[in-house]
């Protein structure tokens, strides 16, 4: 409920070309308590004054030079684009047609010159605690739209947090540094970006990626950290890791852990249709699958681990290039090489601080 004070302390505008009609009201507003009453005769600054005071109340003429009173109230209209129009139109014209357009302009309520003193501090009155209840409700809906937002962040933010550490588990366990899958994800997004992914799929893209060899988690110990290379039966049981990281990360309505299933099954695929696990072919292959095999198998052979030095650069890029059109998109080549300069000092911005403790890795006992 709206109190007098309230509504006394509520800011009005009177607007009228007319000094006469603005004393007269100003005065009957004031001498009732209400302490801001602003005023103007020139209704072409009526915009710049609704803008600087936000006022709960205006009292509109319609009769204007200039701009008349439909005309501001179209212009407000567009301001308030469709919300609650405080406006009391003064009007010393009675015919249904003024008042429908008034009305039909955005006009609340009419107040009939010449004005009578209990008729106008009732009818505002009664717009005011219209309006103010209108401002108060819009208020405090933003307020929960704001804490709806920010938990909905929290969640969020917990959710990748919880996939990220999901990710980092599964990369601790096999063969590699925590930096390993932050490096493969801003890799990831310099070549999506490049391929055309919009700025949502790139964050996506972003979240998704650290999660290609979650199925290792799946994989028996004698197998995954075996100190040596895998005979053909062990390398069978390998491979399914895509199988069991696309197998946890399905039916799920999040977008990352959606692109995540799909990056999990389909970054070993080949360009050339001997990868696995479904000996896709070319564009077969979803465009995040080809981005993480480009991406992982660079970092993994230019990275250093205690079982290996990295790769020389040249020695890097020659593979890369060895490998187009064979293990990789050949389009997908081209862009990594002109975004090689943006991905070297990715590597040199998220270096390794320490090598993993297991021996081998995946790129030494599958190649």
């Amino acid at each position: 409920m709206i109190s007098q004070q309230q509504c006394q302390n509520a800011i009005v505008l009177i607007v009228d070309d007319q000094m006469t009609n603005i004393m007269l009201l100003e005065n009957i507003l004031q001498t009732a308590g209400y302490k801001h009453v602003h005023t103007t005769q020139d209704p072409t600054q009526v915009i710049n004054l609704y803008k600087e005071l936000s006022p709960d109340l205006i009292c509109l003429d319609i009769r204007m030079p200039q701009l008349n009173g439909f005309q501001i109230m179209g212009q407000l209209k567009i301001i308030q684009k469709g919300h609650f129009l405080p406006i009391l139109v003064l009007t010393s014209e009675e015919d249904r047609e003024t008042r429908l357009r008034a009305l039909e302009s955005g006009a609340k309520d009419f107040l009939n010159k010449p004005f009578d003193k209990v008729e106008v501090l009732m009818r505002i009155r009664n717009l005011l605690e219209a309006s103010l209840l209108n401002k108060a409700v819009s208020q405090q809906k933003a307020k929960l739209e704001e804490t709806v937002r920010i938990r909905t962040q929290e969640l969020q933010e917990t959710q990748l947090e919880i996939v990220h550490r999901l990710a980092q588990a599964a990369e601790y366990r096999d063969n590699e540094t925590g930096a390993h899958i932050v490096r493969l994800s801003h890799i990831a997004v310099v070549l999506g970006r490049a391929c055309d992914m919009t700025e949502t799929e790139c964050d996506v893209l972003f979240h998704a990626i650290p999660m290609h060899d979650v199925g290792k988690l799946g994989i028996p110990d004698h197998i995954l950290l075996k100190p040596g290379k895998l005979n053909p039966e062990e390398f069978e049981i390998m491979k399914q890791h895509t199988v069991i990281g696309a197998q946890l990360l399905s039916n799920s309505h999040s977008p990352v852990l959606q692109m995540g299933e799909l990056i999990a099954l389909t970054h070993h695929e080949k360009w050339d249709g001997s990868g696995y696990p479904n000996r896709l072919g070319g564009k077969d292959i979803p465009l995040p699958g080809r981005i993480c095999a480009i991406a992982d198998v660079f970092d993994a052979l230019s990275s250093k681990r205690c079982y290996k030095e990295a790769w020389p650069l040249e020695k890097t890029l020659a593979e890369i290039r060895a490998s187009s059109g064979t293990h990789f998109d050949p389009h997908l080549v081209e862009v990594f090489n002109e975004m090689l300069p943006v991905i070297l000092d990715i590597q040199r911005t998220h270096s390794d601080l320490e090598p993993p403790k297991h021996e081998l890795a995946e790129a030494d006992y599958l190649a």
